[in-house]
């Protein structure tokens, strides 16, 4: 039986690419949304949000769906969430939320295809968490397309420093989601005034 160390290890040094925007990724969330809604208790289930690349009309991206789901309660994830994906094969991790070993965790799963490669990264956490900004940064780039052509080439640029490490990939790529999710805050909140 594998190991977390040995999961984890397998799962960040999995080989990243960034490909041409697909017109087939808002179809690929909505089935996978409906799936997590017709298999997950409701009672625990809020929420279901497509964010991160693929969620950006012409942006390029790892051709993974990013799934943002509320949960009422991570305990209850756990306890009532997590068995149910991983027996349907989903890979479940218990995450830290910042990368190292401190609190707050969230419920992270990796769904595969027939072939073995990601389809979707589904991240569960509760109403009050930092990952709904995520969302901020999505609709910045919808409605800003030159920052989104920007995230696009840094991205494809990492992906080929990075291509077998995700953890370097990921933080290579903080700085400028967190310039631009500022920015989205500030352009959000003076647009709805």
């Amino acid at each position: 039986m594998e190991t977390l160390d040995g999961k984890i290890k397998r799962v960040t040094n999995e080989e990243i690419s960034v490909v041409p925007y697909s017109a087939s990724w808002p179809a690929m969330f909505q089935k996978e949304k409906e799936h997590l809604r017709s298999c997950l208790p409701s009672a625990v289930i809020g929420r279901i949000e497509h964010f991160g690349s693929t969620a950006v009309p012409g942006l390029c991206a790892k051709p993974i769906i990013d799934m943002l789901v509320e949960v009422t309660s991570l305990d209850l994830a756990r306890e009532c969430i997590a068995p149910v994906l991983e027996k349907q094969g989903y890979d479940y991790f218990w995450r830290p939320t910042f990368g190292d070993s401190t609190p707050p965790f969230y419920a992270w799963f990796i769904k595969r295809n027939s072939q073995g490669s990601r389809t979707h990264h589904i991240h569960m956490v509760e109403t009050d968490f930092d990952h709904w900004d995520r969302l901020l940064f999505r609709d910045f780039l919808i409605d800003h397309p030159e920052y989104a052509r920007r995230y696009g080439e840094l991205k494809t640029g990492l992906a080929r420093i990075w291509k077998k490490d995700r953890i370097a990939y990921t933080e290579a790529k903080h700085q400028f989601i967190e310039l631009v999710t500022e920015r989205a805050k500030n352009y959000y909140k003076t647009s709805a005034t």
